[in-house]
Order: structure tokens, then C-alpha cells, then sequence
């Protein structure tokens, strides 16, 4: 996993309010998302979230690009023991992006955008925003079974990153995190996910409120 002690890449002075920004390759793209270890110790042995029983298919399960976001989420891997294994699933862009253009607004699409606000290492909210994605039941076998390329067991780091936060080593602890760059979108797929419209009052921000009504269970 890159990170931004090996990197030489630079923060933009200016980020538009709806960006994505996710750690990537010319072929691969990393989403991060939080589980209970009957779940994640499988999931990273077998190279497959199918691989638990607790894994449930009957719900939606989030993922997330923004590191930041998923150690807010989390608490740096120390919130609850359903949040205590971090895991860096890698996808197919091609596969990511087709998951993309399945975004539906409403509760019942097999892929729900959300775009909540996005946090510094010090978990602190910041005035752009950081999308979510939400896999519905209907194709949620499919994303776990056939579109994750590759599972990686990052708890050590997001702990190791959450002690130095704790200790106010903050330089530290930036150094430490993976290197996010804005990710490519095309105009149609901005178009299907609304990144350029303007936000009414409270949007935006329902993948927040949801993720709370679902801690406690398989995957945040």
C-alpha cells in the first residue's frame, strides 16, 4: 500500500465540494470498509468476503475510498469489535466504475451515492465532501464474489496511524496514510452521480445518519 511518506505528490489549495478521491492504479481501485474478525480473518485468508457465514447478503453494505472517512467511521479500528478489522478491498476499475453507473437516488436501487463530509487524520469534518457506496442485496453476491480482486488486512496501520493522532504527532501520523489522488470520472458518470449540483440544506448527508443505523452488524 502506498503511502504519503514515499509519495511526492501535493494537497490542491482548493477541492470542489463533490470529488472523489480513492488510491489507485492504471488498473486497480482501493475502497476500504470495517468488519468483525469472524468476518475479516476469513475474508483476508480465503481472499473472499463470501468465505464467513456472518457475511449477510440481505443488506446493504457501504464501502468507502476515503481512508480518513473509513478511520473516522471506525475509530481508528478501536470503536466496536464489528469495526475492529480494517480491510483494503481492491477492485477493477472497470468493475468500480460500472458499480458507479448503477447509482439510484432512491432506497430501492441495488447501488446508493452518498456524499458525506470529509475528514482530516484528526477525524475532524472538512468542507468538501467524500462519496459512499452503498452495494444493494440485489447484486451484492456479484460485488463480493466476482468484482473484489484483491483483500488486505490494514488494521495495523489504521491502529498505528490512530496512536500517533492520539500522541498530537500529526506530521507523523500524515506521513503514514495512504496516498489518495483525485480519481478520473467522465462526464457522463459525474452526470449519473451528481457532482456537479449544487446541495440543498442536509444533502449529502444521508450515508452518515445511515451508517448509523447500521452499526453493530456485518460491514460500515
Amino acid at each position: 500500500m502506498s503511502t504519503q511518506a514515499n509519495s511526492t505528490s501535493t494537497t490542491p489549495t482548493a477541492i470542489p465540494r463533490r470529488q472523489i478521491r480513492a488510491q489507485y492504479t492504471d488498473t486497480t481501485v482501493t475502497l476500504y470498509q470495517a468488519y468483525h474478525p469472524s468476518i475479516a480473518l476469513p475474508a483476508v485468508a480465503n481472499q473472499s468476503l463470501l468465505s464467513s457465514p456472518s457475511f449477510q447478503l440481505t443488506r446493504m453494505t457501504w464501502i468507502k475510498p476515503s481512508w480518513n472517512w473509513m478511520m473516522y467511521r471506525s475509530g481508528y479500528a478501536t470503536k466496536s469489535a464489528h469495526q475492529s478489522h480494517i480491510l483494503a478491498l481492491t477492485m477493477r476499475r472497470e468493475d468500480f466504475e460500472h458499480v458507479l453507473s448503477l447509482d439510484n437516488l432512491t432506497k430501492k436501487g441495488d447501488v446508493r451515492i452518498q456524499w458525506d463530509p470529509e475528514r482530516s487524520v484528526k477525524i475532524g469534518k472538512l468542507e468538501h465532501r467524500s462519496i459512499q457506496i452503498g452495494i444493494g442485496r440485489g447484486i451484492v453476491e456479484k460485488w463480493a464474489g466476482e468484482w473484489i480482486a484483491g483483500i488486505e488486512d490494514v488494521t495495523e496501520l489504521a491502529r498505528r496511524i490512530g496512536g500517533l493522532v492520539a500522541e498530537g504527532r500529526i506530521e507523523e501520523a500524515e506521513g503514514l496514510r495512504p496516498v489518495e489522488r483525485v480519481y478520473p470520472v467522465s462526464e457522463e458518470l459525474r452526470r449519473v452521480l451528481g457532482m456537479d449540483l449544487e446541495e440543498v440544506e442536509g444533502n449529502g448527508q444521508r450515508g452518515e445518519d445511515l451508517d448509523e443505523e447500521i452499526e453493530g452488524r456485518s460491514a460500515d
